[in-house]
Parts: structure tokens; sequence; C-alpha cells
């Protein structure tokens, strides 16, 4: 049991990191990213990639599946520049796919549908499974800690009020000089960096990638932790990735607790339950459970 939850603290931490990389493209720029698991599989695959076929270090490997992640989010977001609302969504989401038929079908570089296997990672065949998990843990909460701060210091800065100004209306923003499309572009670049860089810590701990490890439901799950926590909040991005992991997981014990039901019948109540929840909290708490608060600022008349 110490290593399975061990393990889904790990996966709640990458939902975190990928919670908070969304909250920058979406819930301070107000753009529709559903190609959050695109950027999740680049990472994926640039880092173990380097560290099982050219046998790049650890230490060089996850910086560069960062880098490669933040080069297509600025790719997507030149594409996408006067693309917004369902057309935004469509085109990312497009691209999610795409990465996901590219890592199926090219068997020269991704290995198909066989996935990657052996991928390193620091202390495996050493540690203990206990151990093992417990210090992938920390190096994991260690990101979203790092991260954590890197987009709140965003959000307080001149650079995060602007983005906020976007969000109400670009035309605007513009209009007062700011130069929207830049500003757009670096947004895109360190959400899709934090999701890369989730991307790279699931595929070391793991061992194993494939191209059905990337399925959209996974965007899902990461717009609903990020609603559920709250729009434009750090705080609320971070619980609400730990609030999906643990009403996905938590649930799969249902058949102990009420007998006498089919694996199928369990399936089915697992997901009633998990939409139920989210109904209610969106019911009636629809800024999520830590909602952004209104920023004020006193207009000083001499």
């Amino acid at each position: 049991m110490e290593n399975y939850l061990l393990a889904m603290a790990v996966f709640a931490g990458c939902y975190a990191l990928m919670a908070l990389g969304l909250n920058l493209i979406f819930g301070l720029a107000g753009m529709i990213n559903l190609g959050l698991v695109g950027f999740f599989a680049i990472g994926a695959y640039c880092s173990a990639l380097l560290t099982v076929k050219l046998q790049v270090p650890l230490l060089l490997a996850w910086p560069a599946a960062i880098l490669a992640a933040s080069a297509c989010g600025v790719g997507v977001a030149l594409v996408t520049a006067r693309l917004r609302g369902d057309y935004l969504a469509i085109v990312t989401l497009g691209f999610s796919e795409v990465i996901r038929l590219v890592a199926s079908n090219e068997i020269w570089l991704t290995n198909g549908t066989d996935g990657i296997s052996a991928i390193p990672a620091p202390g495996r065949g050493v540690l203990t499974p206990l151990l093992f998990n417990l210090q992938f843990m920390v190096i994991v909460w260690l990101a979203v800690g790092l991260a954590a701060l890197l987009v709140a210091r965003l959000s307080a800065a001149p650079f995060g009020r602007v983005l906020r100004a976007i969000r109400e209306d670009d035309v605007i923003a513009s209009v007062a000089g700011k130069p929207v499309l830049v500003f757009k572009l670096q947004a895109f670049a360190i959400g899709a960096g934090l999701m890369g860089a989730a991307g790279a810590l699931y595929a070391h701990f793991n061992a194993y990638i494939a191209p059905d490890s990337f399925q959209p439901l996974v965007t899902i799950y990461v717009v609903l932790a990020l609603t559920a926590g709250g729009t434009g909040t750090v705080r609320g991005a971070v619980l609400g990735a730990i609030l999906v992991v643990a009403l996905t997981e938590g649930t799969r014990f249902l058949g102990g607790v009420i007998p006498g039901l089919a694996p199928v019948q369990i399936a089915a109540l697992r997901e009633a339950i998990i939409g139920i929840v989210l109904i209610l909290l969106l019911t009636y708490r629809p800024g999520g459970i830590i909602p952004e608060r209104p920023r004020t600022h006193r207009l000083e008349v001499s």
C-alpha cells in the first residue's frame, strides 16, 4: 500500500506541473489549450530517447525535454495566433493527436506501439522499491514547488498583469501598447515547458512509455484539476491535481466497500461518482475551491 500511495503522489505531482502550465496559458492569458498531453508526450519521449538511445545524462536530458516542449509551444502559439475560442481548442487538440500518431507510426524513432522501455532513473535497481518511490516523490514535488514559485512570481509581476489584460480583452491590451503576440508566445513557451517537465519525470518514473500513455483523457483530467482547484490561482492548480488523482484512484476500491458489484458496474459507478463530485463542486464553487481574487489598484490623485 505504501508503494501505491507514493506512486499516486508522483502522478499527482505530474498533474500539478501540467495544471500549473495550463494556469499560465488558460488561467492567466485566457487561451484555450486542449493539447496538453501533446507537450507532455514531447517531454517524455525527448528525455527517454536521449537517455536510452544516446546515453545522455539525466541532468542534461531533463532540461532538453523542457526546451523541446517549449519550442513546440512557441510553434503552436505562432500557428494559432489569430485563433480563439472553439477554433483554438480544436487546433490544439489536433496537435496532441498528431504527436500521438507520430509516436505510433515512426517506429525507427519511437519504437511505435511497442514503446520505449528500460528508461533509467536515479536509484532504480539500487534502492528498494519503497525508497525509490519515496525518492522520486521528493524529486517531483520539489519540481512542483519550484514551478509554483515561478508561476506565482510571474502572476504577481507586470507580466502576469498583462496576461490578465489579454485574457479580458486582447484588443484593449494591444491598444494600450502591449505586444500581445509576444506575451502569448511567452505564456505558451513557459506553460508547455512545465508540461514537458511533467512528461520527462513521468517517463523516468514509469520506466516505460508508449503512445497509449498519452490519450486525450489526460488533458481532460488536467483541465478538470485546474477548473476544480481554481482557475488563475497557483494553490488551486496544485490542490485540484491532488483532488483529481484522489478521486480517480480512490474510487478503485469501491469493490471492497460495496460487495456484489461486477467489474463493469464498479467502473460505471466510479465514473458516476467522479462526475457527480465535480458537478457539485463547480455548481456550488464555480470559481473553484480557491477562486482567483479580484485585483484592485488604488489610483492616487494629487
